[in-house]
């Protein structure tokens, strides 16, 4: 059976690398930089554990054509949340009514709009909860820890055994809206980080940059309690404990995070990377989606508001290499 990525970028050509060093059938379909650099490099994909394994450049199957889908038995969609209602389109016009269609996306809102756009296809949500670094030598390393999560479905049953063998088990959840909103919780960080310019380990070594991260989540919190919805937990920690834990001193929170995150040094979010690469970024699928329900509901979420504001900045050539006092500073946090 033949998996096809449709959105080869970091995350996506690492789930399909994985895929095809351990002997599925993948092609991935992506911009010209990624093929590119396979051309150039191979790809190779590495975790934290320091396991590794490499493709030649002809191993690696790669278009910028979206018509490969019409072989598609899987599709793993992993375009950026601004990409969907275009995915779901080139899904329209070229995959096959019989292939499972999976949403490996960020954020909150593209199952439902690809389900809407493809009503006669099987779409199911799937999270990742690690995050995903372009190294040099075409090296994608998986920086962070955590296991695929996706929306339980019988039709996941002939595709586990192939991410088992790919050091990527799905685990079913019946819950997967919860899990949606507990991996943003954690994700409202991206913006943090990519205004930080520095690595993940780094930044969140920093009370400032936390008692930021720490302010986003408590309005998070409230929005999801005004609007009766339990997010779940993912990772080492209950979502109503973040803010407490991050608030706590240095000392204290390395303690506790170095028994409940693994985390690379060189691990950055996704978001740093489009900011990097001169793309526009997810913040109104994280942040953005926060002030949204915080709204739907009659409250507010003027931090998280206010970083989505830096965001755009940044996004326009804007600072991205804030301190964690600046960044207080600048979103009016005491």
């Amino acid at each position: 059976m033949n998996v096809v990525v449709l959105g080869a970028g970091s995350i996506g050509a690492f789930i399909g690398g994985s895929l095809r060093q351990a002997g599925s059938n993948v092609h991935l379909i992506g911009r010209a930089a990624m093929r590119e650099r396979i051309a150039r490099h191979g790809l190779t994909v590495s975790d934290l554990d320091g396991w590794q394994a490499s493709l030649r450049p002809d191993d690696v199957s790669y278009s910028e054509s979206p018509e490969a889908l019409r072989d598609a038995d899987l599709v793993i969609v992993a375009v950026k949340s601004s990409g969907t209602a275009a995915a779901a389109e080139d899904l329209r016009r070229h995959a096959r009514r019989d292939a499972l269609v999976a949403s490996f996306q960020n954020g909150l809102g593209n199952v439902a709009l690809l389900r809407s756009l493809l009503p006669d296809q099987r779409v199911l949500g799937a999270m990742v909860p690690f995050n995903v670094v372009q190294l040099a030598e075409g090296r994608l390393h998986r920086g962070t820890a955590g296991g695929l999560m996706v929306e339980a479905d019988e039709a996941w049953a002939p595709w586990s055994a192939a991410f088992e063998a790919a050091r990527l088990p799905l685990a079913q959840r019946v819950d997967f809206i919860a899990v949606q909103w507990g991996k943003l919780l954690l994700n409202l960080n991206n913006a943090i980080n990519a205004l930080s310019g520095i690595p993940l380990k780094a930044q969140l070594s920093q009370l400032s940059y936390r008692r930021a991260l720490a302010q986003m989540q408590d309005e998070a919190l409230r929005a999801l309690d005004a609007a009766g919805i339990v997010a779940a937990q993912i990772g080492g920690a209950p979502p109503a404990s973040l803010p407490t834990l991050l608030r706590l001193p240095d000392e204290q929170y390395l303690q506790l995070a170095t028994s409940t995150v693994r985390m690379d040094p060189q691990a950055r979010s996704s978001m740093w990377d489009d900011l990097e690469a001169g793309r526009s970024t997810e913040i109104e699928e994280l942040n953005g989606a926060v002030v949204r329900l915080a709204e739907a509901r009659g409250t507010t979420a003027p931090v998280n508001r206010r970083i989505c504001a830096l965001v755009h900045a940044a996004e326009r050539g804007g600072d991205r290499h804030l301190s964690g006092d600046a960044l207080l500073r600048v979103l009016g946090i005491d």
